[in-house]
């Protein structure tokens, strides 16, 4: 009996100096991956990526192109040993542009200056170090809505990445943010981390970035994918190029539902999961969504052996 398998693609956060470069050495799909992102952006993301100068990857302007050319080389990779199709393919944020070129709704050059865009309106949105995004740790979906509801006040905060059981990220003004993480942690989070980003995703500060990218999407072609696609805005396919575009647009202001994507993918017979990019941080995730799924990330040529042994003949 053929197991079906998922792939999933990370989104910001999984970013490291130095990604991808044992993967490299032995694909060379991820050298070429990242030198036809850099004919785009007219600038070396290989060795930005791995060498980092000025230590700007964490700028979403530079982490979003970044993420999603990881992504793709990594499921390039897979294809050239000769892994199997997906079943099903989703990305967690700026990973979905990666699921998207992954499965032909989308081609390369067309999402990394789409996803360029999308970080340059997203910080123009909110200027760097005025908004901010918090992993909350131990606490039920619902009481970090009342806790954002709580800190709100007069400012922005809100529930943005439903990541995992016990696990949700919120997002708005940084003042907000800060409010919330304590009155988070009074009300018995385990912990209330802020994160390395530079822009708070995925809430309603995020509108004006989400007007602009509309407009930027209307002149992009999409096609119908090959593998089905899980949009992050409700778990949900979009078999047709507008329904596509509205996702994405929406997707900047609304939250991330990562666990009903998993669950939704386990609904539709999905058993085995391959993480395509830097890192493990939904393979993590994902093992406290749903243990009984196998997962399996590709992030250098040991892992990519293993995927390949254990999703033969999927």
């Amino acid at each position: 009996m053929t197991t079906r398998f998922g792939v999933i693609f990370p989104g910001q956060g999984s970013q490291s100096v130095g990604m991808l470069a044992e993967l490299a050495t032995a694909c060379p799909e991820v050298q070429e991956t990242f030198s036809e992102a850099s004919e785009v952006l007219d600038y070396d993301l290989w060795q930005l990526v791995q060498t980092d100068p000025e230590g700007t990857l964490n700028n979403t302007t530079i982490t979003q192109p970044a993420m999603l050319a990881a992504g793709v080389a990594a499921w390039r990779c897979w294809l050239a040993r000769g892994g199997a199709k997906a079943a099903f393919m989703a990305g967690h944020s700026l990973g979905e542009y990666s699921a998207l070129v992954c499965a032909g709704a989308l081609d390369f050059p067309t999402a990394v200056s789409l996803v360029a865009a999308r970080a340059r309106y997203m910080q123009a949105a909110v200027p760097e170090g005025l908004g901010a995004m918090a992993a909350i740790l131990g606490l039920d979906d619902e009481i970090v809505q009342a806790a954002c509801a709580e800190g709100a006040e007069d400012e922005v905060v809100a529930a943005v990445n439903f990541n995992a059981p016990g696990q949700v990220v919120i997002a708005g003004d940084i003042a907000a943010v800060e409010r919330t993480q304590a009155i988070a942690l009074e009300k018995g989070a385990r912990k209330a981390i802020g994160l390395p980003v530079s822009v708070p995703s995925h809430c309603s500060l995020m509108e004006p970035a989400a007007r602009r990218l509309e407009k930027k999407l209307q002149a992009a072609s999409l096609a119908t994918p090959t593998a089905p696609v899980l949009h992050n805005v409700d778990a949900r396919t979009r078999p047709d190029a507008d329904g596509m575009r509205r996702a994405l647009v929406q997707q900047l202001s609304h939250p991330v539902r990562w666990v009903d994507t998993i669950r939704e993918m386990q609904a539709q017979g999905v058993e085995q999961l391959m993480e395509c990019g830097p890192g493990r941080v939904l393979t993590g995730l994902n093992r406290r969504i749903e243990r009984r799924m196998g997962i399996f990330p590709i992030f250098d040529a040991t892992s990519l052996d293993k995927a390949l042994v254990k999703l033969a003949g999927t």
